[in-house]
């Protein structure tokens, strides 16, 4: 079995602007985005990204309004071409694919989900849905039968003939969603997807894309600046500030230990408790009494309530059946105390 990435980003530099190759030295040689800005009139879009994208993960990239994450995706289906560095689709470089040949990756590989819906309003909800199969060349019948299915598993059955018009916002980016699964493809590209959403329905959608990931295991890559929402989703998070990547790896780890200022700040005012496992902050198994069970992947407010928050509980922490380690509340405490900046 091979070890080689879903998708794998190694070196990707893109500069936005007229002589964007004659940037690169500069850019190599340790020049920043506000001074390439300001001496060549060059925009750094992405610095130095190298990042692996694992087959059936939730892949979140998330920073700030101009860190780079909206452009780093679009690299993903070349929309955007990179200015140097590779990007790998299982193995093949996708920067050496002939025009007919990214078509055939587009339609086969990658489905995208936008923020803004992006549904044709003359067209009928399983039209919508349906679309990417159509463009395929795949008939009638059959397409409208797969469009019916993930419009009836994302909840919309019954709305297969009403218009985009005729539904609310979360109506209709669920049927953003069940047009990425009709197309059938390995990876999911979701550009700010629910950012458009008021707060109820957000969480709604979130956690229908987590329903969804469990049964269907998609590789999606999701860009997003809310951090709370990036905690959420991802299985390997990445944030980027300015183009460049200042720390990536599973969630709970970047929280508890922020490996940068910039991240440190970031994460200072999460809901820790809402947030961290218990996997996240158990230690090894020792011999003693315990006040109960609790499973790994409890969040630690809800430990907080069954203590009652006595610091004198330990509790024996479980998975799958087997004891895996133990928690004690004073440890869990001391997690809930976010690390002071040390650019303060």
């Amino acid at each position: 079995m091979s070890d080689m990435p879903k998708v794998r980003l190694s070196g990707l530099y893109k500069i936005f602007g007229a002589r964007h190759k004659d940037m690169m030295p500069h850019v190599k040689a340790g020049m920043g985005k506000p001074e390439l800005l300001e001496t060549h009139g060059h925009v750094l879009g992405l610095q130095n990204i190298n990042v692996d994208v694992q087959a059936g993960e939730i892949t979140v990239v998330m920073g700030l309004s101009g860190s780079g994450k909206s452009t780093l995706i679009r690299h993903l289906n070349r929309l955007i071409d990179p200015t140097d560095g590779e990007i790998l689709i299982d193995g093949i470089d996708v920067m050496k694919l002939s025009d007919a040949e990214l078509r055939k990756m587009r339609q086969d590989k990658m489905s995208m989900v936008f923020q803004k819906f992006a549904l044709l309003p003359h067209r009928t909800v399983l039209q919508n849905a349906a679309m990417a199969l159509e463009v395929q060349g795949v008939d009638e019948a059959t397409r409208n039968a797969e469009g019916m299915k993930w419009l009836a598993r994302v909840g919309l059955d019954g709305y297969e003939n009403h218009f985009p018009a005729q539904l609310s916002g979360g109506m209709q980016q669920r049927v953003g969603i069940a047009r990425a699964l009709t197309a059938n493809t390995d990876i999911m590209l979701m550009d700010e997807a629910f950012s458009a959403l008021d707060p109820l329905i957000r969480t709604d959608m979130q956690n229908l894309l987590l329903e969804l990931q469990e049964e269907l295991h998609k590789t999606i890559v999701f860009i997003t600046h809310d951090l709370d929402e990036a905690l959420k989703l991802a299985d390997h998070l990445v944030i980027l500030k300015d183009g460049a990547v200042v720390q990536q790896g599973e969630p709970q780890g970047i929280l508890l230990n922020p490996s940068d200022p910039y991240i440190e700040d970031f994460v200072s005012d999460i809901n820790r408790a809402r947030v961290l496992r218990v996997r996240s902050v158990m230690q090894p198994l020792s011999k003693g009494k315990f006040s109960a069970d609790v499973d790994a992947n409890d969040n630690l407010e809800s430990l907080i309530a069954l203590s009652g928050g006595d610091t004198k509980h330990k509790y024996r922490v479980m998975e799958d059946g087997e004891a895996v380690g133990q928690i004690d509340m004073r440890d869990l405490v001391v997690a809930l105390v976010p690390r002071i900046s040390s650019a303060a």
